[in-house]
């Protein structure tokens, strides 16, 4: 921390300013700003704990104001545009942002669910506004309570009147199972929830806002949809041109943007929003994660991902049939899984009929002890046939720099090369040369997948995700994405989603019953050291640093708290 902010900060913390305390869903809290005097007022609470950005400027240490004050000591502060909340025993509530921030003074309404006759047999209508959903479900008996998010639900006041809401949808990226579920709760969950009869469709991905028509969505149009694959609005890559993008949400008078997307996609949201509350707007956006391969970190799993598992199981199935009804035959099947491998990992413990799942968190090798080829051959010997499952983003870097390319598709995502062909020749020229006849079989359903409509469990699942999107943004939340975290739904900011992608563990014990159902190689010898300058981020060793490691081989380090350089 430079100077200049040590000073604002000791400006800031030494000054009677003053914090307001109300909670933004509460209309006499939020109108009736209570203030708080924190220097020489005499207040009797729990030190807050003020955690102060590199970037305060001196200029503005005290317009900090506090949204909200906890009532059991911490408190609740927008830090670099993060609002974090902290309380006792290490209980830290990662909030999203509210129309209140930025918005002075907005009118609030009573939620129309308390008269909806459907809502008539629950017996507690609202979420409490204390209440939020933990990260991690698993603590030690003294361990700090952890990381928590807003919890989603129906708020008891609403900023929004039906009337008053003109509402658009926008599916963006690649297809997935569930896409046109989550469209038609949404129109669904608008229209019978809360009485919001105008709603339109953005047709194309991004660029639909400005370079296509409008479609207008009712509860009538949609009706059917959640039984075809794909999405009735279409969607593309890129296109994302924010000022265009905001301009037309003004021009078009519209207030809630529900944006459908995986990571890309909501880093892309979270632009527009940040767009949009720089202009002081009143518009709720709202992210629903979307994607296929499970990327996406903090929730417990993304939408389609059952359908995918369920859908993969067809093709594995397929390929054992040919593999086992032939001599020495040899069943390669290709999944989706760019950069995490969760697809193939579920399909394989899943099936119990692959013998090895190669994945992209997982280096493997192809020739020498312990390689690929020697376990196949033992298995030919053993079996009869082998069935090998491969992720898409699996052995990339193993594809010669002759056949590998660095060209990106509009996403910005690295076009990867077509490593099942590229496997099975690899497999068929080594077989060759060991003059050992084998069947192969090769089967890519990367496209009938996601192009399949969404299963029962993935449609219940939509449904939730599309119905707490709508209650948060009636309530007044903004930038936000929603999704489960330990089963409960909750209001995850934009960029906790961003911020790194969800990949398999592969120390952790999911991939160690994957190994123990394929008795597969764990491929651990496969580039070590490469491995670890790769993924652990150890630097290579420098000349003087590998002469200190030969003269001292000799010495146990078994013991040593330190890392041992080997």
């Amino acid at each position: 921390m430079d100077a200049a902010a040590i000073s604002a900060a000791s400006s800031f913390i030494s000054s009677p300013t003053r914090f307001r305390c109300f909670d933004p869903t509460n209309p006499s809290s939020s109108v009736n700003f209570r203030s708080v005097s924190v220097a020489g007022s005499g207040l009797r609470t729990s030190p807050i704990r003020i955690r102060v950005s590199a970037s305060v400027s001196a200029s503005n240490n005290n317009s900090v104001a506090m949204d909200r004050f906890a009532k059991h000591g911490g408190g609740e502060m927008v830090e670099g545009r993060r609002k974090v909340v902290s309380g006792p025993g290490g209980y830290v509530l990662e909030d999203v942002p509210h129309f209140s921030d930025y918005i002075p003074d907005l009118p609030t309404y009573p939620n129309p669910l308390q008269f909806n006759p459907c809502y008539a047999v629950v017996k507690q209508y609202f979420v409490n506004v204390d209440d939020s959903v933990a990260q991690s479900n698993v603590v030690h008996k003294d361990s700090p309570r952890g990381t928590h998010f807003r919890r989603a639900g129906p708020r008891e006041k609403v900023f929004f009147q039906p009337d008053d809401v003109q509402a658009c949808i926008v599916t963006c990226g690649g297809l997935c199972p569930g896409l046109n579920t989550v469209i038609r709760e949404l129109v669904c969950g608008l229209y019978h929830m809360y009485g919001v009869t105008r709603v339109l469709g953005i047709e194309g991905g991004y660029r639909g806002f400005y370079a296509r028509n409008t479609i207008p969505l009712t509860p009538k149009s949609v009706n059917d949809i959640h039984k075809r694959g794909g999405t009735l609005l279409g969607t593309s890559r890129g296109g994302h041109d924010t000022s265009k993008i905001v301009d037309s949400i003004q021009d078009r008078g519209i207030n809630q943007v529900y944006i459908i997307g995986g990571d890309g996609t909501q880093r892309g949201a979270s632009v527009i929003f940040e767009e949009i509350r720089g202009r002081g707007l009143k518009v709720a956006v709202v992210g629903i994660p979307k994607t296929i391969d499970n990327d996406i970190q903090v929730i417990d799993k993304s939408f389609g991902f059952d359908t995918a598992v369920e859908e993969a199981q067809r093709a594995i199935n397929a390929a054992h049939v040919e593999a086992e009804s032939v001599d020495n035959g040899v069943g390669i099947v290709k999944l989706m899984g760019r950069y995490s491998g969760f697809i193939a990992m579920h399909a394989t413990v899943a099936s119990r009929d692959v013998d090895c799942c190669l994945i992209p968190e997982s280096p493997f090798y192809l020739e020498g002890p312990g390689g690929l080829f020697e376990y196949i051959e033992k298995r030919l010997k053993e079996n009869g046939h082998i069935v090998i499952v491969i992720a898409e983003g699996a052995g990339q870097d193993l594809i010669s720099e002759s056949m590998s390319s660095m060209q990106l598709d509009a996403s910005g995502n690295r076009l990867l090369q077509d490593n099942g062909l590229w496997l099975t020749q690899k497999i068929k020229n080594h077989f060759k040369q060991k003059k050992m006849p084998i069947n192969q079989k090769y089967i890519d359903p990367t496209y009938m997948i996601r192009a399949v409509p969404s299963n029962a469990s993935d449609n219940v699942y939509c449904t939730l995700l599309a119905q707490s999107a709508i209650h948060g943004a009636m309530a007044g939340y903004t930038g936000f994405t929603v999704g489960p975290v330990n089963n409960r739904h909750a209001y995850i900011p934009f960029y906790r989603i961003t911020e790194k992608q969800n990949k398999v563990v592969i120390t952790d014990r999911m991939w160690a019953r994957l190994l123990s159902s394929t008795n597969q190689p764990s491929f651990m010898d496969c580039g070590k050291e490469t491995r670890q300058e790769k993924d652990l981020q150890i630097p290579p060793l420098c000349d003087f640093q590998k002469k200190c490691v030969t003269n001292d081989s000799k010495t146990d380090h078994s013991k040593s708290d330190g890392a041992v350089l080997s």
